[in-house]
This record gives C-alpha cells, sequence and structure tokens, in this order.
C-alpha cells in the first residue's frame, strides 16, 4: 500500500465562489441541461424571482418583467429595491441579505442567504442593479468575480432590482432553456400570488383567484366529477376535486415555493381528506379508493421553514412557527371543518364525491383477483431476466431502499426488440442504465380500464419492472426513456407506449419522469472524420465540412448503429425530449383525437401531413418521418 502524505498542505480552505462553483450540487441540486424541469438552469431563475416574490408579499411591487433570449435572463421588479451600500454585498456574500431580520421576510422562502449568491457564482456574466428613491447602483460580475464597481448615479427608473445572467456553459454544458418549462414555473407564481403580474417575453401572467386557477387552467370541466372545492384562509389554501384519470395528482406549495416532493403539509392534506370523508360518510372508506384519482392543490406559509434540501422541494418543518401549532393539526383542524361543512351544504357535490369512490373500490377489487398472479408471472420473469436487465444500483428485485441522490442517476431504456436492446445493453452504464425490451407493438390502450395493464403481459411486465403500481413513491428509475426506431413502425410503438403512460400512470409525465431518446439518422464520414446528424439540416452541414464525397449512412432501426457508436449517444451526449403536459392540454380530448376511433378529423390531419422523399438511392417514395406517425408522436409528446 503506497504512503500518501497528509501535512498542512492538504488543507484548503475554498472561498464562497469556488465551493459554489465546484459543488453546485449542493446548491441548485442536479446540473442537467435544461431537458427537465428540475434541471439547474431553472433553479437558478427561481432563486432571482424568489427575491422578487418576496417584495410583492411584503406589498411592494405588482409587477415582474421577465425576458429570456438566447440564454440570457433578465429579471426586474418594481420592489423596495437593495439598499444602494449593500448591493455588491447582497450578490456575492454568503450570509448576507434581508431575509436574516424576521420582521421584514416572516414568511419568505429563501431564509440562507445563498439563491442569489449562487446564481452569480455560476453565471459566466452577472450583472444587478438596484434603484431606490431616484439613485441607482450597479455591479457587474464574470464567475462571481467583481469585474465593474459603477458609482451610485441618477436615476429616473422606478424602484425596484433589476439582475441580468448567463449561466456558465462550462458548468451547464449544451444547456437549453424550454419555455414551456419556464412558463408553468412563473404560472405557478402567479396562482400563489393573485393580483400579480408576470411579463414573461411579452405574455402576461395574472390569476384573480388563487388554486382555483390553478386547477381549473390543469383540467377541464368535463374531467371533473364534481366542481372544485375552494379552501381558504390565513396561510393556507387548498383546492381539490375528483377527476376520470387514474393516479393522484397533488399540486404542492411551501412560501410560494413548488414542493414537488411534498412534505409534512402534504402527508396531513392526504390524512385529513381521508379522514374527513370516511367520517362525513360513516363508512370506512380505503384510503386508495378516497385519493384515487384525486387532484388536488395546496399552499401553506410556514415561519421560517425547514426544507429537506437547498433546492427546497420537500417540506421538513412539522411546526408552524416557533409559537404556532403542529403542521399536522393546524391543517388536518382545517380540512376537517371546511371540506366538511361544504359537504353538507353540497349534497350533490357529496354524492358525486362518494359515487366516484365507489367507482374506484368497484375496479380495485376487480383486478384484485388477477393481480396477484399477473405479479407472480412479473417476478418470474425478472428472475430469468427475459425482459429487464437492470442496473447495478438495484441489487435485487426486492432492492434495498437506494439514496436519494443514486436514484436521481437512473435511467431505463424501453426498446423494441432484441436487436435494439441488444446494442443499448452493450453500450449503457450498468451502474445506472438499465433496458426493457418489447415483444412486438403493444396494445392501443386508449379508453380501456386499470384491468388490461394486468392482464396484457408486456403492459403488467413493465409496471412491475418501474414499480408503479401503487404510485410514484417507489419509482425504481428517475428517467424512463421510450427508444425506438426512427421509422414508422417506431413511431407507432412510441405513440402506443406514450399512450400507456398518459392513460394509466400520467404523474410519471406531469413529474417529469418521461422522455423520448433521440437517435442519429445519418452518419456522415471520410477517412478523416466522422459526423452523427440528428436531421437533414444536420447531415447537409456535416457534407459541406468533408472534403470529397463522404460516406453517408442512414440509420433507420437501432439495431443497425453499432454498441461501439450507441454508447456515445447514450452516457454524456444523449439527446433526450422530455415528454410535457401542457397547462392548456386536456389530456382525455388528445388521446380520443389520436388514438381513438379513426374520425375525420384525424385522416384529414393525416392527409394534410404526410410527405414524401425518396430512399437513399433515390429508388422512389417511402413515407417521409415528418408525416403520419412521427408528426402525431410528437404532437402527443409535447401535448
Amino acid at each position: 500500500m503506497s504512503n500518501i502524505s497528509y501535512t498542512e498542505d492538504n488543507i484548503r480552505s475554498l472561498d464562497w465562489k469556488e465551493h459554489i462553483r465546484i459543488r453546485p450540487g449542493m446548491y441548485i441540486g442536479k446540473l442537467g441541461d435544461g431537458s427537465a424541469a428540475d434541471d439547474g438552469i431553472y433553479i437558478l431563475l427561481k432563486e432571482v424571482i424568489d427575491n422578487s416574490i418576496d417584495e410583492f408579499v411584503m406589498g411592494y411591487g405588482k409587477n415582474i418583467d421577465i425576458q429570456v433570449d438566447e440564454g440570457s435572463v433578465s429579471v426586474r421588479d418594481y420592489g423596495r429595491g437593495i439598499p444602494l451600500g449593500k448591493v455588491i454585498d447582497c450578490v456575492s456574500k454568503i450570509n448576507t441579505g434581508g431575509k436574516y431580520d424576521s420582521k421584514a421576510f416572516k414568511k419568505s422562502v429563501g431564509l440562507n442567504g445563498v439563491g442569489t449568491k449562487a446564481v452569480n457564482a455560476l453565471s459566466e456574466y452577472f450583472r444587478v442593479e438596484a434603484v431606490r428613491e431616484g439613485k441607482s447602483k450597479v455591479a457587474e460580475f464574470e464567475q462571481g468575480n467583481l469585474v465593474k464597481d459603477h458609482k451610485v448615479q441618477k436615476s429616473s427608473e422606478p424602484d425596484g432590482t433589476l439582475i441580468i445572467f448567463r449561466p456558465d456553459k462550462d458548468i451547464f454544458k449544451k444547456y437549453r432553456f424550454r419555455p414551456e418549462y419556464m412558463e408553468s414555473q412563473l404560472w405557478n407564481y402567479a396562482y400563489l400570488n393573485a393580483g400579480l403580474k408576470l411579463n414573461f417575453n411579452g405574455k402576461t401572467l395574472v390569476s384573480k383567484n388563487g388554486l382555483l386557477d390553478l386547477l381549473e387552467r390543469k383540467t377541464s370541466k368535463e374531467q371533473l366529477r364534481y366542481p372544485i372545492i375552494h379552501m381558504a384562509g390565513e396561510d393556507l389554501e387548498i383546492a381539490l376535486s375528483h377527476g376520470n384519470h387514474y393516479g393522484e395528482q397533488y399540486h404542492s406549495f411551501v412560501n410560494g415555493q413548488n414542493t414537488t416532493q411534498g412534505g409534512t403539509h402534504l402527508s396531513a392534506l392526504k390524512e385529513a381528506v381521508v379522514k374527513t370523508i370516511q367520517e362525513h360518510f360513516n363508512k370506512s372508506y380505503d384510503r386508495r379508493d378516497i385519493l384515487g384519482s384525486i387532484i388536488v392543490a395546496v399552499s401553506i406559509r410556514v415561519e421560517e421553514p425547514v426544507f429537506e434540501s437547498q433546492t427546497k422541494t420537500k417540506l421538513g418543518s412539522t411546526d408552524m412557527g416557533p409559537e404556532g401549532p403542529t403542521i399536522r393539526t393546524f391543517v388536518v383542524n382545517f380540512v376537517k371543518e371546511k371540506l366538511d361543512n361544504y359537504l353538507h351544504k353540497n349534497p350533490e357535490a357529496a354524492k358525486a364525491l362518494e359515487k366516484r369512490i365507489r367507482q374506484s373500490e368497484r375496479e380495485r377489487k376487480e383486478i384484485a383477483g388477477i393481480q396477484k398472479l399477473a405479479n407472480q408471472r412479473a417476478k418470474k420473469a425478472n428472475v430469468h431476466n427475459k425482459k429487464l436487465r437492470d442496473c447495478r444500483i438495484h441489487f435485487s428485485d426486492n432492492a434495498r431502499k437506494v439514496e436519494e441522490e443514486l436514484r436521481k442517476a437512473t435511467t431505463i431504456f424501453i426498446t423494441e426488440g432484441d436487436s435494439a436492446s441488444g446494442s443499448i445493453t452493450k453500450a449503457r452504464d450498468v451502474q445506472t442504465q438499465a433496458v426493457f425490451s418489447l415483444r412486438g407493438k403493444p396494445l392501443n390502450c386508449y379508453g380501456l380500464t386499470k384491468k388490461v395493464v394486468y392482464e396484457n403481459e408486456e403492459f403488467n411486465l413493465l409496471q412491475h419492472a418501474l414499480n408503479i403500481e401503487d404510485g410514484l413513491d417507489e419509482l425504481r428509475y428517475n428517467r424512463v426513456v421510450v427508444a425506438t426506431d426512427a421509422d414508422v413502425d417506431g413511431m407507432h410503438i412510441r405513440l402506443l407506449l406514450l399512450t400507456f403512460f398518459l392513460q394509466f400512470f400520467p404523474d410519471l409525465v406531469r413529474n417529469g419522469h418521461l422522455f423520448i431518446l433521440e437517435t442519429p439518422l445519418f452518419r456522415v464520414r471520410d477517412k478523416q472524420q466522422t459526423f452523427y446528424c440528428y436531421s437533414e439540416a444536420e447531415k447537409q452541414a456535416a457534407v459541406e465540412k468533408l472534403r470529397g464525397k463522404p460516406e453517408i449512412t442512414r440509420f433507420k432501426g437501432l439495431g443497425e448503429i453499432s454498441p461501439e457508436e450507441f454508447g456515445d449517444f447514450i452516457s454524456d451526449n444523449i439527446r433526450l425530449e422530455p415528454v410535457i403536459l401542457n397547462e392548456e392540454t386536456d389530456l382525455d380530448n388528445v388521446l380520443s383525437y389520436y388514438m381513438g376511433k379513426n374520425t375525420p378529423a384525424r385522416q384529414e390531419f393525416i392527409i394534410d401531413n404526410l410527405k414524401v422523399e425518396k430512399d437513399d438511392a433515390g429508388k422512389g417514395p417511402e413515407q417521409s418521418l415528418e408525416g403520419t406517425e412521427a408528426e402525431a408522436s410528437t404532437e402527443l409528446a409535447e401535448a
């Protein structure tokens, strides 16, 4: 064993910038490339906007202007503005900020004085300008280093703060802001702060009715079993209803922060809803049947909240404040009074709610008989490794609980056939990447009940591999990636899989776990260089870069790409297209249009979008990848 020295020279102190840049995950979570809603570039935006929101909550400034243009972000609020003498300190000194004064920011989301400093340190360029009482102060930074300290000047601008930043490309490699993620993030701010106007790239986002608007925007009246129940009080607001969908849908917030992983307040809410409904109907309905198909938005304000990480996705606090009740007691008492009163005053809504619970109960009991047998088949298939080639992080089918950070690194590729799954299996990172191989085309499950998930072997084995039978709490892979061939059959399989997830497990999509793997369509090479191209435009650009006549290969199936080549496409250079449910999406209408009976409207869509191209040899026409199933698959993925 070699001797490794350990002396004073090995002890090193990092300044605030170095620590953030070396350990960015401690401050903003995972870095990512912008393909997931919780990637670091969106956390940077959130950290800046949180300060502006806090100003609004305190009663200063009813407008926030947000502009995003090719990686440059600008946020301008009209609050009080940072005190001019502390502008530099507030964006470059850890543990410096107004939020340590709990009187000024009693129920702020950010209390550690870290957020804006992290944005500064992780940006290649950062500019802050504060305007107060006719004067302004500007400071400019690069990677957290002060490069220009402007003198205080007179200003005719209204009071407030302007921050401009560009994420550092050395840290956020190949990142891209996705407007749909940003707009969803900003809509949440609007719902939680009724009357606040958010001006985003020329569009104004504003809400008058808070969480009631949130649920109305995310669902259609046709989907709901009864009108949305809106309960609002001091420090707690709840909107809830039941729909026709499978799974449970929650929109959870603490002090304006979207706690996507819930926490003590959401656990208390679930308990309160179950208990109140059981007592109201005087029946011991199963918890699963009461919460099945529920859709809820909840917002709570807590003094000095404790979150389980810097990214604040899960509330850990147990008390409302130093002298307040426990969160559980506060939420349970609130729901018991408000919800029970509503059900008594609205008997038709109560009747519709109980009808939905009974329907859920019938469906659960209907599949109970086949569920046990289906699970036995799934376990047997996994034991014999027929379908799933797991990653090593999962030690067995009854895997011990994986650490959260390791779980976030896991990916499962859903492939078609042995050829494609063989290439990915040989090329994958066996530690964190798994492969599930489909056999043939899946069933079109639109309009069917969940019973089919257990009766259909492919669906049952896939559900079992993901471990999502009882919700997402035990989801075994953070990223579920559909990897099909770039031809019409591959696009059709993609559509059928999207339908499966959207029909039975929409929470998987809403929580940003479902992706589509982009693989190169062409390989362009000569004796010196090789380019892999994902579009016709990229192919033409590659041809122009090479001298002479290059060799051009058109990939139509994943099995045509060698494992050696594939390794590059599913590692650091992986291209994933997230499946996103937009705010306005009516899921039932989308699935009905694309996967329901063949209507004249869909026939017209196919005729209008079908294109014809010659094959690589120029011998004749073939269906373009931009037509029929490809168009429909893209539309459905972006719904």
